[in-house]
């Protein structure tokens, strides 16, 4: 396993990171703890999560009960030490917690210390922010993105006072970093700003979508990345699986996320099955699991710290720990970027 710098941090965290979000609805708390313990006998030491989750489907009944599975996990165990813990606060737009009420001081320190409760911990190592109030682009709402209605003064000031209360949070010993999710370039260069001038928590890291169908950070925030050491967290890098190849044919396996969401969360449409063809035969083509090769692909790009995966059962995990050590070769590479340039942008 490799291990990457989170930021300028000092703390290293495995360049697979154990998605979490199945935990509760798809897969059972016994089912949660093992994937745990083999994650960790791998060489994994970091583990994401939200206060939200489990999202496969989501809703108030078992909202939560992802950050309880590994609180029991963390109880059992005793081995808090051995992890590198990630959760996030949720925003605007999800009436079953607080009302969809967005992000503010008040929510922070409520959220910290209710995700504390839930995790059986006393601290959290990265506290990130799951989406900013102002609006993302991301989840396929890039097609119809519109920044032009955002305040500019009400932005700043609500990146101010939400940095305050997590300065207050890391003071209090209660979280040790933070990071952003589902953030603009703009965005990310806000909070660093007003960090800087400030005094205040320098965030460390961004948690964006990232596969070979989704590749919006490849630019700006390629950019920012290099220069201010803010790495990206990729989640989907399987884009939802059907980089897999389990969907192909309009095929829907009993127990996959599509027979929750048809298509997967926009992944899975007239517009990206050719393409997902096309990355499905780069990987006959040159005898690698097509899950594995796209894995490997996230984990060679420059400003990736670590991949987020899931999986709902331990053949899938098993066999998505074997790209730790997968280095793809300059013809692969080739293949994929040609694969890119018929489908820039399917999803």
């Amino acid at each position: 396993m490799q291990y990457r710098d989170l930021g300028r941090t000092g703390l290293q965290v495995s360049a697979l990171c154990l998605g979490s979000m199945t935990w509760g609805t798809q897969n059972t708390e016994a089912e949660g703890h093992e994937q745990i313990d083999a994650a960790l006998d791998a060489g994994i030491n970091f583990i994401d999560t939200a206060e939200m989750y489990p999202t496969t489907p989501q809703g108030k009944e078992t909202s939560g009960d992802t950050e309880r599975i590994i609180g029991s996990w963390l109880a059992k165990r005793g081995r808090r030490s051995e992890v590198i813990l990630a959760t996030k606060v949720t925003g605007e737009g999800h009436s079953f917690i607080r009302g969809g009420d967005p992000i503010t001081p008040s929510v922070i320190r409520d959220a910290v210390d209710a995700s504390l409760q839930r995790l059986q911990t006393d601290y959290i190592d990265l506290y990130q922010l799951h989406w900013p109030n102002r609006g993302s682009y991301h989840f396929r709402r890039n097609w119809h993105y519109d920044p032009s209605s955002q305040s500019r003064e009400r932005t700043l000031a609500d990146i101010r006072e939400c940095l305050e209360a997590l300065d207050d949070l890391v003071e209090a010993g209660k979280i040790r970093h933070v990071g952003l999710s589902n953030e603009t370039c703009w965005g990310t260069s806000r909070f660093l700003a007003i960090a800087a001038a400030n005094s205040l928590p320098r965030v460390v890291s961004i948690q964006n979508e990232y596969s070979l169908l989704c590749r919006h950070f490849d630019l700006d925030l390629a950019e920012l990345s290099h220069h201010e050491n803010v790495g990206l967290l990729a989640f989907s890098p399987l884009g939802g699986g059907v980089l897999t190849g389990k969907y192909q044919g309009d095929r829907t396996p009993a127990g996959s996320r599509r027979t929750l969401n048809e298509t997967v969360g926009g992944r899975y449409n007239e517009h990206a099955i050719p393409a997902i063809d096309a990355y499905l035969e780069v990987a006959r083509r040159h005898g690698l699991d097509p899950a594995q090769m796209a894995l490997a692909f996230c984990l060679s790009r420059p400003f990736v710290t670590s991949v987020i995966f899931g999986a709902t059962s331990m053949d899938h995990l098993g066999n998505s720990l074997e790209a730790a050590d997968l280095e793809l070769g300059q013809d692969v590479l080739d293949d994929i970027e040609a694969v890119r340039r018929r489908y820039p942008m399917p999803i």
